[in-house]
């Protein structure tokens, strides 16, 4: 379960610069995902080998300058009611401003780590202009260039040192179901309706993360937890459709899974929120189960469903291979089918193929349609095996890796997928020098 870091602070002080920065240093370790990132302000980022989320609040704050403020303030208090620690980012170019006094205001209450940082510092004068930030009551600052990433790297050791511990949490291994999605979509009311007809129930935990709950569950005779993120405390100062809060709540569910339960209304569709959702999931490889609720309220005939399905998998690509089960929580319609669903998905994302078979079944169809050669060079596939990691991983082995091209890895990742059952699991596939 990694630590959650915030960064706040007033519009164009370079807050997605500095995000994108970090970002990238994680993948430069780790193999970059394949396939569109659609959601630009949640990534991971690790330092000294500890991990961690990094949110930037910039991306989630819309509307004219006289909006920006009350938003900011909203943000800032989520940040300091979720993260881990927060990065308050201000501006050497623009000195203090009434909104840096207003976020430091906020953040001088807190008990949680916050580091000061000043943006935009590339030479002396500027090193010696940040001193007037003092004034904000912080202590001491950072300053950083985050378009070159000059200082970045002290910020960064401070900042991993700051973090607490996350105490692995060793319980009986159960799998994890998270149910997600935006607010007023009708988590709670699914999980009450699981519940409330079930008397199989055992126990309530009371989540290992101070916000989701767990509940321990037994249908078809398997047994796993539940995570509410629905039931969870809410400020009374957030706004409901704040989509920040929506982001911000799902991340930590999210991590903390083996399988999603995403629950859509039917009346609202797969929309940006939902997408978001949907991206941070993919992201973090869980597996994934669309929940279109409120199904009962549309108006419908014989094509309904195979349009509506055909609309949202448009929006999911390229990962399309995904479970959509249509449900009303009102009436009960379909609600253990979702529950059965995921028990598939979860067992799919488990699964681990013999690399014989692997071998018997997808190297003739490499030979029959090989990766395209490359300036006059041709790419020999001569071994594939499945990585020892929890989600399915799949490393082909082969004389020149640099030149199979993205298209090509969702060729064989979808000929992985036509030929073993990995619906609702993303897939990763890599490719190895022999």
């Amino acid at each position: 379960m990694s630590n959650i870091v915030a960064i706040v602070g007033r519009p164009n002080v370079g807050k997605s610069t500095f995000f994108n920065r970090l970002i990238q240093r994680r993948e430069a370790i780790v193999d970059a995902v394949s396939g569109v990132t659609r959601d630009r302000h949640y990534g991971k980022s690790d330092w000294n080998g500890k991990e961690f989320s990094l949110i930037d609040t910039g991306g989630y704050v819309l509307g004219s300058d006289d909006v920006f403020e009350a938003e900011i303030d909203k943000q800032v208090e989520l940040a300091i009611d979720e993260a881990d620690a927060i990065i308050f980012m201000v501006d050497v170019e623009n000195g203090v401003t009434g909104m840096d006094e207003d976020v430091a205001k906020l953040l001088r209450k807190v008990s949680k780590p916050v580091f000061l940082v000043v943006n935009k510092v590339d030479n002396a004068k500027r090193s010696k202009d940040a001193v007037e930030f003092y004034s904000l009551g912080l202590g001491d600052y950072y300053t950083v260039a985050s378009i070159n990433g000059s200082g970045t790297g002290e910020l960064l050791d401070a900042l991993v040192e700051a973090l607490p511990e996350k105490e692995e949490v060793v319980e009986e291994e159960l799998p994890r179901f998270a149910v997600v999605g935006r607010p007023n979509a009708g988590k709670s009311s699914f999980i009450n309706a699981l519940i409330g007809e079930d008397r199989y129930i055992v126990t309530d935990i009371a989540g290992t993360t101070r916000d989701s709950i767990d509940t321990k569950y037994n249908r078809f005779g398997f047994e796993f937890n539940l995570v509410d993120t629905a039931g969870i405390r809410r400020k009374a100062k957030v706004k409901e459709d704040l989509e920040f809060y929506s982001v911000m709540r799902s991340v930590r569910a999210i991590e903390h899974s083996d399988v999603c339960l995403l629950v859509l209304d039917a009346t609202r569709g797969f929309d940006g929120q939902v997408q978001n959702i949907f991206w941070l999931a993919e992201r973090n490889r869980k597996g994934m189960v669309v929940l279109v609720n409120k199904w009962d309220l549309v108006e419908k005939d014989h094509k309904s469903m195979k349009e509506y399905e055909k609309a949202i998998r448009k929006q999911m690509e390229p990962f399309t291979d995904v479970p959509v089960v249509f449900i009303s929580v009102l009436t009960k319609q379909r609600i253990f089918k979702a529950i059965e669903t995921a028990v598939e998905v979860y067992k799919n994302r488990s699964k681990k193929i013999k690399t014989s078979k692997l071998n018997e079944i997808l190297l003739p169809i490499i030979e029959n349609y090989p990766p395209p050669a490359y300036k006059a060079k041709y790419v020999k596939i001569k071994y594939i095996m499945q990585l020892p990691t929890p989600q399915p991983q799949f490393a082909f082995f082969c004389n020149l890796p640099q030149y199979v091209k993205d298209g090509y890895k969702r060729f064989l990742e979808n000929k992985l997928r036509e030929h073993f059952d990995f619906k609702g699991v993303p897939i990763s596939v890599y490719m190895r020098k022999k």
